[in-house]
């Protein structure tokens, strides 16, 4: 899916918004820049005065236009996963700790998901593990077959200064956009191989949020590692990718681990996801809280942590 174009007025008020920021590489310290500096903030709001609130609004109503055009793009491709209900023996082939898991999470009987609508709320970090926490909202929509998912979050970086963060994979292709106040930008990553792969992890890591996903029916294979841990794998696209799914003795998920890429370094690192707090949602059992962070020699880094607010399904 291409990018839409800015409009050359909308560009034009970002490029003098944001030229203050232009010795800053990512999403992490360019917004924490933001979070920890009144005088930046003041300069920004100042800066956006001068220029204009026309410039200013072509802008928002742009970032805004390309959030609707790529999750119509989601809604429009997706198709049923699979026609048939799921039964128990759908799983007799699957390793052990994926049998005791779908066991556990799904009831005979279960509509195959083919669309999920969700809202979140919780709080985000931009740094390591002294930063401070801010808190988001955020609409998230997912499509199974092909896999696919729109992230639209605000997050409340300083009193009156919000960022509006796109994170998505959408037509086999993964991206981040992030924009202050839903003008400025301040972030971009992707698409390119490296974020297609690490947004597909990302998808993956929340499908237990839709478990039928998960089924070999939904394109998901799994290879076990013992009695408690699991890895699977998906493909979109010329990329997969995959993670080790960790359970706990009644067959709920509770960890997943795996290597992802990382834009502020620029690598690979050891990325973790951790999942509480199970309710029943439309006949599956869920978690409704999760964390995830990054391992580092000093342990684990957290940078997200929320809960689901509402989750809507479309099954069949």
């Amino acid at each position: 899916m291409s990018v839409p174009t800015v409009p050359d007025s909308g560009r034009w008020a970002a490029s003098r918004a944001v030229a203050w920021l232009k010795t800053a590489r990512t999403l992490n310290n360019r917004m924490s820049l933001v979070s920890r500096s009144r005088s930046t903030v003041f300069g920004l709001m100042v800066g956006i005065s001068a220029l204009g609130t026309a410039a200013f609004a072509i802008r928002q109503r742009h970032v805004a236009q390309r959030v609707r055009d790529y999750t119509a793009s989601v809604q429009e491709s997706a198709t049923p996963a699979n026609a048939d209900p799921y039964e128990q023996r759908d799983v007799e082939d699957l390793p052990l700790p994926v049998r005791r898991y779908f066991e556990t999470v799904l009831q005979e009987g279960q509509q195959h998901v083919t669309q999920v609508r969700l809202t979140q709320a919780g709080q985000f970090r931009l740094g390591g593990a002294d930063a401070a926490w801010h808190p988001f909202t955020a609409r998230q929509i997912y499509s199974v077959s092909p896999p696919g998912f729109i992230w639209d979050a605000e997050i409340e970086l300083a009193p009156l200064v919000s960022a509006r963060v796109l994170d998505a994979y959408v037509d086999d292709e993964g991206l981040l956009r992030a924009n202050l106040f839903g003008a400025i930008p301040v972030a971009s990553a992707g698409p390119d191989r490296q974020m297609n792969e690490a947004e597909l992890q990302r998808y993956l890591s929340e499908t237990p949020w839709f478990p039928t996903a998960l089924l070999p029916a939904a394109g998901v294979s799994w290879d076990g590692i013992d009695d408690r841990t699991a890895r699977a794998t998906i493909s979109g696209g010329d990329v997969t990718a995959s993670g080790e799914f960790h359970f706990d003795k009644s067959g709920y998920l509770r960890r997943l681990t795996a290597d992802r890429y990382r834009q502020d370094t620029d690598t690979t690192s050891p990325w973790v996801g951790r999942y509480g707090t199970y309710e029943k949602r439309n006949g599956m059992e869920i978690p409704t809280e999760a964390e995830v962070g990054w391992e580092t020699a000093e342990g684990a880094v957290p940078y997200w942590r929320g809960e689901i607010t509402e989750i809507e399904y479309r099954t069949g």
